[in-house]
């Protein structure tokens, strides 16, 4: 399945500081396509905005490279 190019807000789980929100940045910034990722630690969301359609398995395996998981 894949999410159409704009911007797609997944639900993570166990972040919990700056420096979780800046690995999830990093991997999830290396998907190609996308143009920007905003995470909100206390919120557990990260908002992903694509140039391209994005697989949400490459999503997932972004945030799971980075040491979390999303959120059910």
């Amino acid at each position: 399945m894949s999410v159409p190019a704009s911007t797609v807000t997944v639900r993570v789980s166990g972040m919990s500081c700056g420096h979780c929100a800046a690995a999830v940045r990093q991997e999830v910034g290396a998907l190609p396509g996308v143009s920007g990722v905003d995470v909100d630690v206390t919120a557990g969301t990260v908002t992903i905005s694509s140039t391209a359609p994005l697989q949400v398995a490459a999503i997932e395996a972004a945030i799971g490279r980075a040491g979390y998981t999303l959120a059910a």
